[in-house]
């Protein structure tokens, strides 16, 4: 008996270890971006039961697992306030650095408002560079004005 979506995406990673898995396959399979695939197969996303049953296969899930797959999640995946992975904790830098920044030239462009994270889409590649490869993100959401009433 499976208690939590944490036992689901645990079996996921195992079986994407084991069987030298790249989400990029995943994604693929199910027809959907690597960066949408990915953050649904680690417990972030719901899956629709078809996306959950390519899934399932892919994995070798249990009808049960498969059934947690289509629950919507808790979501938020870090487990402390401040992350101690060091990749995560440079995403955190660049927020504490640049947060500010970011939300100051948004109002400036688009006024008083949000970039939605649920009207959005993520792209991640490596990008060639002479000095070292470079980590390029495209983050893209829709900007969201607040209300007057």
């Amino acid at each position: 008996m499976i208690s939590s979506r944490e036992e689901v995406t645990q079996q996921i990673v195992s079986t994407k270890v084991r069987k030298g898995i790249k989400w990029s396959e995943v994604a693929s399979a199910i027809g959907l971006s690597k960066e949408w695939t990915t953050a649904a197969c680690l417990g972030q996303m719901t899956f629709d039961k078809s996306q959950a049953e390519t899934v399932g296969d892919i994995f070798e899930l249990s009808d049960e697992a498969i059934a947690w797959l289509q629950i919507v999640p808790y979501k938020g995946s870090l487990p402390t306030a401040v992350p101690t992975d060091p990749l995560i904790y440079r995403w955190y830098e660049v927020v504490n650095v640049y947060g500010s920044t970011i939300k100051e030239l948004i109002h400036e462009e688009f006024g008083d408002g949000i970039m939605s994270a649920i009207d959005f889409s993520m792209d991640i590649k490596r990008e060639a560079d002479p000095k070292g490869d470079r980590v390029n993100v495209v983050l893209s959401g829709k900007f969201l004005p607040y209300k007057t009433f």
